[in-house]
Parts: structure tokens; sequence; C-alpha cells
């Protein structure tokens, strides 16, 4: 492949470029419309089962409605024999889905004389018959239809079965049992039924019709098949049957979702064709049936493979068709390259003297020949410029460098800078954002007795903040002499700052004398963040604000002092505001509450520990956030008290 020319390479390039587009549309477009499609079936298939269900719901409803009102009279007062036949006759006749009723009642119950009396009359041939169940040889008492809702004490509908010696026929039998109140005691007088024909059902099943080979079935409450077009699983086989003699657990489970009475869509392979299907299955809600109906997927999805064949056949002649434009313009843009190609050897080996081919065409070649040649002038030029940058560069980084190892030089960097004095404990650090930063600190003793303590931030990076920080530490060294109150050393240091100040630069400090003998600070801040005092109970106090201005911004502005007191083990912990103001990819500021928590997490730390602490949660907190602003703290902490 890396000695092939570029019309090779151009042509495979874009044909497999062609062929994978042209696959991703047709698969996307293939699964897409195969989902649409098994959506839709999936919608119509609820439908179907929801009205199939609903038209047997409402028939077997409209059944179990006789009875339970024969009930209600019975249970008032027994009718005579002729009564009674003249009711259930009535009730048969003029309800064309009821097969057969019957009133079956207790053994002595209706005639003393009688052990049992049943009489019951059904539909044969077109006429309305009567028979008798109360014989010898059915022993109604034992039946199902009148055993269950007997001992269940509740109308109940039974499961298919044949009825030898009473219709004759397979039916499934809607029971009610009646009572009545004797001595003040109600008992069960009987059992009153309505019969439904099993072909009833079979011919609402039968009319479903899906495609060629779709069909739908019912099953009972134990799986046994209702109706089915392959007839001879009817009341013979049960769905679990089936699956145990095709080894289907997939078969058995949707079985058992079936009889308990849940609804579903799934796959499902036909018994009566062995093709894969589609099933939507749903409970009769007046008896314990469950519907399915199956979706044949070949026939149903037989338009989408046929669309798909006509796609494929129109994606190769036009494969065919691109193949051939791609070579005829593939080889009438390498021509001309071929011969720039041997040209650009020569001054990859660094021969910029060579001449390049004479292309006459006004195309991309054309200006591409034409470009080579600016090229070739363009680096000359630009290797003798960039020797002169470089050199340049280096320069600038080394004086950097350097810059940055002066100004962290005039800051104090050895902890604990007074081992010799046990009455306090001080530490600092900083961090600046660039290679030079503008904050600063510094600390040095007035007399034996008074420290004065500093932190500040000068506005703008850089050099220019550097070079301003440095004058501005100068000058409170220089201006700060014993028993000089903090306001007067910013008032003479703002005075001299702002004074022939051309770029107008300023800096926030906060500067602070503390009388290591008795732990007051006296201290004045000029628009510095306030410090925070650390109590040993571990509770954070701002420090109160002095209403300063920063430094260098108006001459004539008259600063203020404030005093506080330490007590011992208190500690005061000042900052610049690249600490709060640390930022995280959420563009979320670190903040003073999150630097509030992080000191009371960290009391009674060593001073050390404590910012060394501070800088490892803003580190957490900003991840891999570049750093934006210097971070500048100090500490100290006062461990006497007299």
């Amino acid at each position: 492949m890396k000695n092939r020319g570029l019309a090779f390479k151009l042509i495979l390039l874009i044909l497999s470029s062609v062929t994978l587009i042209f696959l991703l549309i047709f698969g996307y477009s293939y699964m897409y419309s195969r989902k649409i499609i098994i959506k839709n079936i999936e919608k119509n298939a609820m439908n179907l089962a929801r009205a199939t269900v609903n038209q047997i719901d409402v028939v077997l409803s409209s059944v179990e409605k006789v009875p339970e009102n024969m009930a209600c009279v019975l249970d008032q007062s027994l009718c005579t024999g002729e009564e009674l036949n003249n009711l259930l006759k009535h009730i048969v006749q003029n309800n064309k889905e009821i097969y057969g009723s019957a009133v079956a009642f207790e053994p002595w119950i209706y005639d003393g004389e009688k052990e049992r009396y049943a009489p019951y009359f059904y539909k044969s041939s077109g006429k309305i018959r009567y028979s008798n169940l109360g014989t010898a040889s059915y022993k109604y008492f034992f039946q199902d239809w009148y055993q269950i809702p007997k001992e269940l004490n509740r109308p109940v509908w039974t499961e298919p079965y044949f009825d030898e010696g009473g219709g004759n026929i397979i039916m499934s039998t809607y029971s009610v049992p009646f009572y009545r109140t004797v001595e003040g005691k109600k008992g069960i007088t009987g059992i009153i039924t309505a019969d439904v024909s099993l072909s009833w059902l079979q011919e609402i099943v039968a009319s479903i019709k899906i495609a060629k080979t779709g069909y739908g079935f019912l099953i009972s409450q134990n799986g046994t098949f209702v109706t089915h077009p392959q007839k001879k699983f009817v009341m013979n086989e049960t769905i679990f049957s089936q699956a145990e003699a095709r080894g289907d657990e997939e078969l058995r489970r949707i079985g058992r979702e079936m009889i308990r009475g849940k609804s579903g869509f799934v796959p499902f392979r036909s018994l009566l064709t062995g093709k894969l299907c589609w099933m939507v299955y749903a409970p009769l809600s007046s008896s314990k049936l469950s519907l399915g109906v199956l979706f044949p997927q070949d026939e149903l999805m037989a338009d989408v493979v046929r669309l798909n064949k006509i796609v494929i056949i129109l994606g190769v002649l036009g494969f065919i068709f691109l193949f051939v434009v791609i070579v005829f313009i593939a080889r009438s843009i390498t021509r001309p390259l071929s011969a720039l190609a041997g040209a650009t050897e020569d001054i990859a080996t660094g021969n910029l003297d060579v001449s390049i081919p004479e292309i006459r065409t006004r195309d991309e070649v054309g200006q591409l020949a034409h470009s080579f040649d600016y090229m070739k002038q363009s680096l000359k030029q630009y290797i003798a410029d960039l020797t002169e940058t470089t050199a340049a560069k280096e320069r600038i980084e080394s004086e950097l460098q350097i810059a940055h190892d002066i100004q962290m030089g005039i800051l104090p960097k050895i902890f604990p800078p007074f081992p010799e004095m046990p009455e306090f404990d001080l530490y600092a650090t900083i961090e600046p954002a660039r290679e030079v930063g503008g904050d600063l600190f510094d600390f040095f003793f007035l007399d034996d007795d008074h420290l004065c303590f500093n932190v500040g931030d000068v506005s703008g990076k850089g050099v220019p903040a550097s070079l301003f920080m440095a004058v501005t530490k100068t000058l409170i060294k220089t201006r700060a002499t014993k028993d000089m109150a903090p306001e007067v050393i910013l008032n003479q240091v703002n005075q001299d700052l702002s004074t022939d100040n051309p770029s107008l630069l300023f800096v926030t400090l906060f500067l602070g004398i503390f009388n290591i003998k008795d732990g007051t600070i006296e201290y004045c801040n000029g628009g510095h963040n306030p410090p925070y005092i650390i109590r040993a109970s571990g509770e954070i106090e701002a420090v109160e604000t002095t209403d300063g201005l920063a430094l260098g911004v108006m001459e004539d502005f008259s600063f203020q002092s404030k005093r506080v007191v330490l007590n011992k083990g208190d500690a005061i912990f000042i900052y610049s505001d690249g600490v709060t103001e640390a930022m995280n990819s959420r563009h979320e500021l670190f903040s003073e509450e999150r630097l509030e928590g992080e000191l009371k997490r960290l009391k009674g730390l060593q001073v050390g520990d404590i910012l060394a602490g501070v800088t490892e949660k803003i580190r957490e907190f900003s991840q891999d956030e570049p750093q934006t602003d210097d971070i500048t703290m100090m500490i100290i902490r006062y461990n006497r008290n007299e």
C-alpha cells in the first residue's frame, strides 16, 4: 500500500469511504425501518388482542349477570317447579351466548322426598331441551361446576370440560352459589349455572387472520389449549406439554406468564408452521383464559426485504459508475503532481535552488505549483528569521528564569524564621501563576517585642507586577520603624507609590504589627482580603476591615488602624485572592466558604501543615485547570499568654 501511486490510493480511499457510508446508511435504514415496523406490529398486535379480549369479555360479562341476578331472586324465595323451569327456559331462549342453564339444589333442600333436584335447559338442534341432572348416574354433587363454587363460596368459571350426561359438548360453566337463611343461620341452597359452548369461543378466535399463516389461540388457567388451528391440540395438549416435547424453555416461560394473567409481546416459534413469529398475549378479565395471537415475521417483513434488495442493486450500479468517474479524475490530477513530486524531493533535501516545473493550468494543481515556488522562497527567508527568533526567545526565557529566581530570593524562605522565639510560630508560602508574579509577603522585627508582617497583591501579572511588588516590599521595610503605627506606614508607602506611577499599577496590602508579649495585633488593611482568626477552640473569625483603599490609587487617602488580640493557641491566617478565586473546570470558585471549612478541618495542626493542607485542597478542587493568579498565604500562631 505504501508503494502504490496517489491515483490508486485516491480511488481506494474514496470507494472505501463511499462503500462504508453506503453500508452505514443501508444498515441504519434497514434497522430503523425494521424497528418502526416491529413497533407498529406491536402496537397493532396489542390493539387486536385488546379488541378480541374485550369482545369475549363483554359477552362473558353479560353471561355472568344472568346467573348472578337469578341467584339474587332465589336468595329471597324458592320458586315452584314450573316457575323454575319457565325461568331457566326463558334464560336459555333469550341469551344466544348461553348454551344451557341449570339450578342444582343441595340434598333434600328443594323437596324433602328427593335427595337430588337439578333442572337443566339447553340448546340442541335449534330447540330448547330439558334434562334433569339429578340422576344417580350424573352425580352433579361431585362435578367441578358444583363443588368449586360451593367450597370457595363465590362464583367461578370452570375449566373447559366435556359435559357428558348434561349438555354432551365441550363447554365452560359459570357457577353462582345461592343461599337461604333458616332460623338465623345462612346456608348454601344450591348452584345456578350458565354454560358457554366452546365452539363459540373457537369461532371468535378462528376469525383472527394475520397475513397467511398468523393465527390466534386460547389456553385455560392450567395451560390447556381451548382453541387452536391444530385441532388435535384442543383439550388434549397444554402449552407446557408442547414445551416439554420440543425442549423449549422459552415456550415454558411464556406459558407461565400467560397463566399468571400477564400481557406481553415476545418472539415466538409457531407450533403450527415452525416459523419465527411475534406473539402478543393478554388475559381475559372475566375468566382465567389467556389469548395469544401470532404474527409471522417473514410475511410481515417481506416488503422491507424486497426494498432492501432493490437498494443493494442500485448501490452496486452506483458503485460501478462512481468507480469509472473517480479513475478518470484521479489520473487527470496525478500526472502534474508526479512532476511536482520530483522537484519537492530536491527541496526536501535542502536544495532550495531547484526549479519548479511549469504547469500552465489555473486549477488547484497550477496553484499548487505556484505555491511550491513561493514556498521555496519563503523557506529561505523563514529559516533565516527562525534562527534569529529562536536565539531571542531563548534569551528572554533565560532572563525570565533569572527574574523568577531574583524575585523568590527577596522573599523570606527559611522556616521557622525565628526558632529561638517560642512565643509564636510563623509560616508563609507563595506560588506564582507565571514565571514571575505580583504577590508579596514579608516579616521582620521592629524591636525585640514587635513583629511587622504583611501580605500584598499587585494588580496585573508578569514583569511589571513583579517590579512593582519589589518596590512595594522595599518601601515597607524602609518606612516601617519602631513605634510607628500600621496606618502611618501605609500612608507613607501609598504616597510613594502614587507619585510618578505612569503604569497606574496598585497593590492591595494587609500590614500588621504583632506584639509577641501580649498577643496584640495592630493592623491596617489596604483593600486586601480580610484575614481570618483561627481560635484555639476551632472557631473561625474574619478580621474586621479598616475600609482602606489599595495603595497607589489615591495619594492623599488616610488609612486607619484597628486592633485584634490573640490568646494562647490562636492564629491569624492572611492570604491573597488567588486562594479563594481558584477555579475548577465548571468555573466554580474555591470561595471563602470552602476556605473557612478547610481551616476548621486543619485546626490544631502545625502552621506549615495547615498551609500545606489548604494548598492540597486547592489543587484537588482545581484538578487540571491552569492556575490563573498567584497564591500567597501566611499564618502566625501565638503560643504565649502573659
